[in-house]
This record gives structure tokens, sequence and C-alpha cells, in this order.
């Protein structure tokens, strides 16, 4: 499916607390609602307050409806929100999600593809981490991200680090 590919803005912020917990695999962790990322410290400093100067970010949208379905999203997380897979203060992690129904059709590539492009113009790279056993994972590296190491994440399994360099 081609999707509609725009800007994130602040008023995005309550899709992209859906997109988080799909993003965190919060379903496969027994959590039931989005709302749970809300409550979550390892995840909530993804989103909360969405729309800072660093923030940058992307949704899709159906072709037909307009109807978000899926989102990616870089921010800085430094001092007290860094995450296991920080790399350094200029480098943002990337989240990424696609509502359940439309996983496998290429939004996620489109999405990721055009983050990329408007990132290249801010930062030096991307960091993410992605569970080992994560499909997603062969995305990233078909991008050109890159294993930059591997730890222990959340929920007490092994995820890799990526990181995407913009030469």
């Amino acid at each position: 499916m081609q999707a509609i590919i725009r800007l994130a803005n602040r008023d995005d912020e309550p899709f992209l607390w859906q997109m988080l917990y799909y993003a965190a695999h919060m379903d496969e962790d027994g959590e039931s609602s989005p709302d749970a990322a809300k409550s979550n410290p390892d995840l909530r400093k993804y989103v909360e307050e969405w729309g800072q100067e660093s923030d940058l970010g992307v949704l899709a949208l159906h072709p037909q409806s307009q109807q978000p379905i899926g989102a990616a999203w870089v921010r800085l997380l430094k001092g007290e929100q860094k995450t296991f897979s920080y790399i350094d203060d200029d480098i943002p992690e990337l989240a990424i999600a696609v509502l359940p129904e439309y996983v496998g059709q290429g939004i996620g590539t489109q999405m990721l593809r055009h983050l990329l492009q408007a990132a290249r113009e801010v930062y030096p790279a991307i960091v993410l981490s992605v569970r080992v056993t994560n499909p997603a994972f062969h995305l990233y590296q078909r991008l050109g991200f890159e294993i930059v190491g591997t730890g222990t994440n959340r929920v007490g399994t092994e995820s890799y680090t990526m990181v995407y360099r913009f030469l």
C-alpha cells in the first residue's frame, strides 16, 4: 500500500502514544491498552511532551481515509533519559510502529525512508533498539542500520543496538 507520509506535529501526541504501545510490543508483555505506555517510566520519555525543538517524526496516513496508520519518530534521550542504546547526546533514538492490520504492507519502509531523509539534515546518525526476535530487524539492516551492540531490554530479553550513520 502506498501511504501518504507527512511530518508529525504536536497534535499527533495521542497517536504517538498508541504507536509507542505497538513499537514496544507491550501487547506481547501482557499489557492490554496503549495507556500503559504513559505510566511506564522506561517508555514515556519517547512521547511525553512531544513537539520539542529536537523532535522529528513522520506519520503514515491511509491513502483513502487519510487516517493515521503508522508513525516513525526520533527523539534525543540524554541525561536521566538515556537508554542502554545511548551513543551520544547528538544522536536521537528511533521509535516506529504500524497499526497491526497494516503490518507487512511496506508502510514501515516508507515511513523510515522519509524520516531518514528529514533527519539527515539535522542529526549525524540515528540509533535504535530492536529485540533480536523482531522481524523488523531485517528492515533496519536492509536500509543500512548496523549492529553496534547487544543488551538486555526492559523486559529481560536480548536486543540489538543499531545505528544508521549519515555520510
